[in-house]
């Protein structure tokens, strides 16, 4: 391609995410803009100004404009992927679209279960927001919220039978949920800066056998146990290294250790392998919050 100058520009923001400025031989990735979506996954060919993107995420999806001094194309990029996330029940949950916001010409459709059943539905061009919650006997009735800005789907009072695939599609995502709600669940509470296990009840693991931990209501990967691949990990640099230099693994019965508890480890720990799922809710103390309880206790006791 021959140009005096090149710029790309992801437009769902109409933001400038990378230019080329020949007669200043200079070539920009703006990779920190947009929260550092893209950091160090923008590669800019000075040859030919094309634009590579790597390690593709959800949150990739979209228009992306290309601009020189002759040529003005644009390209959609449509995102496909999967995401497991589980709640208790009675919680509400939300399950994200990714975006922070929609493109004019954009239609978002949210469906249920395998038979792919409209429940919720958002056209930019009409301006039309619906929840279609009288759908399935009314199983969502009063529980579905939309967000119209970005798409996102929350149910509020969750349900054992809520459990299923939700599916997003939009012009520019093809999004799979798999929602597990649970109804018991094993509460674990412990004080900032002492250790917990998470127990898996296994006498020892099969040769066979897959053991995952996930954290959180998005049920991200942090520890993983493969026996055919004869597989160890911890991903304690995840979730901003919240975890990291704490999570250590039993290879004989996959239970999970957490050291040096912090409160942003409290949440939801999901232990899944070949024949078990367990979900785990830990509850993390300050060390403040105790003696505020006891002699919020002991004041109470004097009162009476």
């Amino acid at each position: 391609m021959d140009y005096y100058w090149i710029q790309w520009m992801y437009m769902i923001e109409n933001t400038l995410i990378a230019e080329i400025y020949k007669p200043a031989n200079s070539m920009t990735v703006y990779d920190n803009v947009l929260d550092g979506r893209f950091r160090d996954r923008l590669k800019l060919d000075d040859q030919t100004g094309s634009l590579t993107i790597t390690d593709i995420r959800m949150k990739d999806a979209g228009r992306y404009q290309l601009q020189t001094g002759s040529v003005s194309k644009s390209f959609n990029l449509t995102v496909c992927g999967q995401t497991s996330v589980s709640v208790i029940e009675g919680e509400p949950v939300s399950l994200y679209s990714g975006r922070t916001e929609i493109m004019d010409d954009d239609v978002i459709r949210w469906m249920f279960g395998n038979e792919n059943t409209l429940i919720a539905e958002i056209n930019k061009q009409t301006g039309s927001m619906t929840v279609h919650d009288d759908a399935l006997d009314g199983r969502f009735r009063d529980r579905l919220k939309l967000d119209n800005q970005t798409g996102s789907l929350t149910i509020t009072d969750t349900r054992i039978a809520d459990s299923n695939d939700y599916r997003l599609q939009s012009n520019f995502m093809d999004m799979l949920f798999r929602l597990n709600v649970y109804d018991e669940v094993t509460s674990v509470s412990v004080n900032e800066g002492d250790s917990v296990s998470l127990d898996s009840d296994l006498i020892e693991i099969h040769d066979d056998d897959l053991v995952k931990w996930s954290f959180g209501n998005e049920n991200t990967l942090i520890a993983e146990i493969n026996k055919k691949t004869d597989r160890f990990s911890v991903f304690d640099y995840d979730l901003d290294g919240r975890f990291r230099d704490r999570l250590k693994l039993d290879d004989q019965t996959g239970s999970l250790t957490i050291t040096d508890i912090r409160t942003k480890h409290a949440g939801l720990y999901q232990l899944q392998t070949n024949t078990v799922i367990k979900c785990f809710s830990l509850t993390v103390y300050r060390e403040s919050n105790i003696v505020f309880l006891f002699f919020s206790f002991f004041f109470h006791l004097l009162q009476h």
